[in-house]
């Protein structure tokens, strides 16, 4: 795809284009590490890498600016690896294949990346190109934001000095971001009990596919479809007419990802299976009628298998459906200050089995540090009434919107200039590591700006090409009025 070497900022894509190829998963970012860390090599620049991974790259100021306040821009090094279940890909070593379609560049069948590869493009091009007018500058690289910001979390204060922060990890051009959601995982582990399967049933596996999924936090208000939640309403409604005995479910991959896949292996009689499928087609129609507007490509199909060799008792199966359909998602509540602001909402990420247990995963987000304790304790007390164990992760801070700071006021400015128009000003449902580094680092002033991402952490991720261009230009800007 040497085609994108061709858009406009030609050295902003370069750096994309290297990115792409660079195998950066959550947890798993060394290889895009060691890319930043040659690139200040290559350039003479002073950087330093702490001890959880996160690396920071010094620029001094051009001359005659070297008493400007110093400016940190920020993004994170990882990337949420989706991809379809049709696509033989594998995010440890392949490069991610682009397609254009003209001012829309997405992935083929896989995350694009943009999120926040467009972001780090960004820095390194600010970072390498010395026409560029600016004061002392940083530029922060942190590691795992996507499964945690734990990268963020982990900073040492003395990490940067700078106290302007420029994150370009948002996601709306023309929208300044000026505050965030914090968050907070809950992990439910339920006992089961299994039995050796009937030697005279059959084996099958029911699929639910075709589901958009997408971002948990930007995305959630959308109400698209949860293939975990819709594949344990399915089996619930059906459980008492039709005689089937689950062996497994598993679906969803990322906390912060809307599941778009789930399947249930499933043995049955023969002469209930007919009747079975067809109640659940039942269902899947039911189920259409409810969300076709948002995703008109939900279905339910039905595979063979392998005979299975074990199944639940029915005490554990009756605790896993009802568990699961209890459990919530999706929005929980909007914000009274700020029209269609998601407050609270929680993401029913995952569902799996081992030896001894069921083990699902959800993520609840919300601006109010005591509504986000409150969904978490609906989540705990559900899960204890099924007899689970709850284990919850320490939540990460929300950022608060300072509609006082200067950083925002000279950027409101230079857009107005620049475009001839005003900027929105917005806070999002979603978590950035802004609210963790101003929690740090005290009297941070900050905003967080980027193209235009849509469908972030889903297969259908694209970013909007102009709008990179006019991104990196209002940034050159800002740098340059500070």
């Amino acid at each position: 795809m040497s085609e994108i070497r061709n858009l406009e900022p030609k050295i902003v894509w370069k750096h994309f284009d290297e990115i792409r190829k660079i195998p950066r998963c959550s947890k798993h970012e060394e290889k895009i590490r060691e890319y930043v860390v040659n690139f200040a090599k290559e350039h003479n620049l002073k950087y330093k890498v702490d001890k959880i991974g996160n690396i920071v790259i010094c620029k001094s100021a051009t001359k005659g600016m070297e008493n400007k306040p110093g400016v940190i821009l920020q993004g994170h090094l990882d990337m949420v690896c989706e991809k379809n279940s049709d696509i033989k890909f594998d995010f440890s070593k392949d490069s991610i294949q682009l397609k254009l379609n003209g001012d829309v560049l997405t992935a083929v069948g896989t995350t694009l990346g943009a999120d926040n590869g467009i972001g780090l493009a960004m820095s390194l091009a600010i970072l390498e190109d010395n026409t560029i007018k600016h004061g002392p500058m940083e530029s922060l690289f942190t590691i795992d934001e996507e499964t945690g910001l734990t990268g963020a979390f982990a900073m040492e204060k003395d990490m940067i000095k700078g106290r302007i922060l420029l994150n370009l990890d948002s996601e709306d051009f023309g929208i300044l971001t000026v505050g965030c959601a914090g968050g907070g995982d809950s992990k439910i582990e339920l006992p089961i009990k299994t039995q050796p399967a009937k030697s005279n049933l059959e084996s099958m596996i029911v699929k639910v596919s075709g589901l958009r999924g997408g971002h948990s936090g930007v995305d959630i208000h959308e109400q698209r479809g949860n293939a975990i939640k819709l594949l344990a309403r399915m089996l619930w409604k059906t459980c008492d007419q039709h005689h089937f005995y689950i062996s497994e479910i598993k679906g969803g991959d990322k906390h912060n990802a809307i599941p778009r896949e789930a399947y249930a292996k499933i043995m049955i009689d023969k002469s209930e299976k007919n009747k079975f499928m067809a109640a659940l087609k039942e269902e899947e129609k039911d189920i259409l009628g409810e969300i076709k507007p948002i995703d008109p490509n939900f279905r339910v199909n039905f595979e063979n298998t392998e005979k299975i060799q074990t199944i639940l008792t029915e005490e554990s199966q009756c605790k896993i459906l009802n568990l699961v359909y209890s459990l919530p998602h999706g929005v929980d509540k909007k914000s009274y200050d700020i029209p269609n602001l998601v407050e609270t909402s929680t993401n029913l990420a995952t569902i799996s089995f081992n030896e001894k247990n069921v083990l699902i995963h959800t993520s609840t987000r919300s601006s109010i540090k005591s509504a986000l304790q409150d969904l978490r304790d609906r989540i705990y007390a559900i899960a204890d009434l099924a007899g689970a164990k709850v284990t919850e992760e320490k939540p990460y801070p929300g950022w608060k919107p300072n509609l006082e700071s200067n950083i925002l006021k000279i950027s409101k400015k230079i857009f107005k200039d620049m475009y001839g128009k005003e900027t929105k000003v917005e806070a999002i449902h979603a978590g950035l590591e802004c609210g963790i580094i101003g929690e740090k680092y005290q009297y941070m002033d900050m905003i967080s700006i980027g193209p235009t991402i849509k469908y972030p952490h889903s297969p259908e991720e694209q970013v909007h090409v102009s709008t990179v261009d006019k991104t990196y230009k209002f940034v050159l800007k800002i740098l340059e009025e500070i």
